[in-house]
């Protein structure tokens, strides 16, 4: 019986190879196709163990960067379960990020999807995306919540690096990771710091470490364990939301992007929908706001000129404030012409997110190249940001080339783009000049050797070391 089942499963695995062929057969001989140059790999695994590899050594985009030179900037291969047309072409790559879902959705791979669920605002699509999409990024954009960030923001900072001690080494990732998640809860769900903040890290750090896992649901695999945490997170966040609703009163000026959502008119926000994009926006706290400010201080620990033009606008800033007996505000932080370059160079050559996946929902024509009903694209705005043709000595950290460069170009899509642009990303720029001002203009610091790692997400290996030394020039 035994060798009964092997010779089946020889049958099956044979069989499948054959028509995977034969496919790839078709796409290739077509003679009325206009795909795109590379290739599909092997069969089953295309070239997904390359690209894997490739991603987690120093130069990610080498993967790209051998295909563009055989292939072109717009190539085919077949990655994480799914032919694939890639980008590294900023024209092809913003026509993708601008075109709406009758055209592209998105596509993800199946551990990230399955944890994300289907109401999720990097799945949902139509007028159901534009409506969420729209009422958080209103409010994300409103002077109120601006000025409560700002407030937040300066507190926890305060209290963090208040029992800083000199001469003791700070994990700079760490430290941003607890101001950044606590301030995005309170801006979502107006949640303080306490047992149910800790709760709820808590379970986010189980949940988040399985977004790039194995897609097996199994009790005991990492992504049974994150979708255990989900549902914790769930059922705490739906307690908050059955409390507002038995209040049956809106209010007038929402505290929270769960006020927002709750007080929309249009009845197509079920509480399922909103408890799990109320976990899936705490991302940004976790991930993608504590990476950029750990790469802003790794590439000013490197580049000390970067470092003495930005401590001194921040220092200028800080007296002229003092001065007048004036608190900061949002605008004060934006307003800082250097310290913004140094942002944007920042998420330039970090690129805290490499890029983004589409599925073609019919036959699309972009540049002489056909993307076929079916396929993923994957726009990686990795290489465009490291594309020598757009930034001169791109591997360099030089925030001075934003000083003439225009940062709205299709070359620089740190945040995505289109009716999917992060809603978040000037509270992205408000956090981290908040935490550099107050870093730059309390501490002197020695760093640490460190290295960048870039898969499955963007993180510093060890944390960002630094031996912090308070500052007496001003206190």
């Amino acid at each position: 019986m035994h060798n009964l089942w092997i010779v089946f499963l020889t049958a099956i695995f044979l069989s499948t190879i054959i028509l995977l062929y034969r496919n790839r057969s078709r796409i290739r001989s077509s003679p009325s196709s206009s795909l795109p140059l590379g290739t599909l790999g092997w069969p089953l695994i295309g070239e997904t163990l390359e690209f894997i590899s490739c991603a987690y050594s120093d130069r990610p985009e080498s993967f790209m960067e051998r295909r563009r030179r055989m292939y072109g900037k717009v190539f085919k291969s077949h990655i994480f379960g799914s032919p694939t047309i890639v980008s590294i072409d900023a024209e092809v790559s913003r026509f993708v990020l601008q075109s709406d879902s009758k055209a592209f959705v998105p596509s993800y791979p199946k551990s990230l999807t399955e944890l994300m669920g289907q109401s999720s605002i990097l799945l949902i699509n139509g007028s159901l995306q534009r409506r969420v999409h729209g009422l958080i990024g209103a409010f994300f954009k409103s002077p109120h919540l601006k000025a409560q960030i700002t407030q937040e923001m300066e507190s926890y900072i305060q209290k963090s690096m208040g029992s800083w001690r000199d001469d003791h080494p700070i994990f700079i990732q760490d430290e941003a990771k607890n101001i950044a998640f606590q301030v995005l809860v309170k801006a979502l769900i107006s949640l303080n710091p306490g047992e149910e903040m800790e709760f709820l890290r808590k379970q986010f750090q189980e949940f988040i470490s399985g977004l790039m896992s194995l897609p097996v649901n199994i009790p005991g695999t990492r992504l049974y364990r994150s979708l255990q945490a989900k549902k914790k997170m769930v059922q705490l966040v739906g307690k908050i939301i059955q409390e507002r609703r038995n209040i049956n009163q809106p209010s007038k000026v929402p505290k929270d992007v769960l006020d927002v959502l709750l007080n929309d008119s249009s009845q197509l926000l079920t509480d399922t929908l909103i408890s799990d994009n109320m976990i899936d926006l705490m991302i940004p706290g976790e991930d993608s706001v504590p990476v950029l400010v750990t790469l802003a201080i790794k590439y000013l620990s490197d580049c000390p000129a970067a470092l003495q033009q930005l401590t001194e606008e921040n220092m200028r800033l800080k007296r002229l404030k003092a001065e007048r007996g004036e608190t900061m505000t949002w605008s004060d932080y934006l307003s800082l012409p250097f310290t913004q370059t140094v942002i944007t160079e920042t998420l330039r050559l970090g690129n805290v997110i490499i890029g983004v996946m589409r599925k073609a929902m019919k036959d699309v024509e972009i540049k002489g190249h056909r993307i076929p009903k079916g396929w993923c694209v994957f726009a990686y705005f990795r290489s465009v940001h490291l594309d020598e043709s757009q930034y001169d000595w791109p591997y360099q950290f030089n925030p001075w080339r934003w000083q003439d460069k225009n940062i709205s170009s299709c070359s620089f899509t740190p945040f995505g783009g289109g009716q999917r642009l992060c809603p978040g990303l000037d509270l992205a720029r408000l956090e981290a000049s908040i935490f550099l001002h107050h870093f730059v203009t309390q501490f002197r610091w020695v760093a640490e050797d460190d290295s960048i790692v870039n898969f499955p997400t963007v993180r510093m290996k060890r944390r960002m070391p630094v031996w912090v030394k308070r500052r007496r020039d001003y206190s």
